[in-house]
């Protein structure tokens, strides 16, 4: 068995991500885990001083109370919703597991792959937004290019409940 486990679950704060973080929660995440929330920002959306040092590596990993700290997420750009925040507040007071966040900027695609190198991950779950073809032809599928390109196992949750 693998020590020092680290479990990334991409989250954009949708409903396809939250049911990815869930299910990685549900199914995956063990005592002793480290769960990586991995978020991709647009380009830009960070304060002008620290845009040199994280335009390539990310942020610093972030812990779960500064990640809930509204003032502290504004100056990554980032607003996460009521119901991620409940998720892993609960997953981190119940379970024995360190949970933390890293922020990227740029392409969601490439920085997914690159969180998969650099952090290392041992893992990764992510969710699949279940685009139609002509959307997924236009803008290319996220889950698809991660994992075709991605370096370790990846898991897509499939949000079914949006599917017509």
């Amino acid at each position: 068995m693998e020590i020092d486990r680290r479990v990334g679950v991409a989250v954009d704060f949708s409903a396809c991500s939250k049911k990815a973080l869930k299910w990685a929660l549900d199914n995956v995440v063990r005592d002793g885990d480290h769960l990586i929330l991995v978020i991709v920002r647009p380009e830009g959306s960070y304060e002008d001083g620290e845009r040199q040092l994280w335009a390539t590596s990310g942020s610093p990993l972030i812990p779960v109370s500064e990640f809930s700290d509204p003032n502290i997420m504004k100056k990554y750009g980032v607003k996460p919703d009521p119901e991620t925040l409940d998720i892993v507040n609960t997953a981190a007071s119940q379970k024995q597991i360190v949970v933390v966040t890293k922020i990227y900027w740029g392409d969601a695609r490439e920085k997914i792959c690159e969180a998969i190198d650099n952090i290392p991950l041992s893992c990764l779950i992510i969710g699949n937004r279940g685009l139609g073809k002509i959307k997924r032809a236009i803008l290319g599928s996220v889950s698809n290019y991660v994992v075709n390109n991605g370096s370790c196992p990846i898991t897509v949750v499939k949000n079914v409940d949006n599917e017509h």
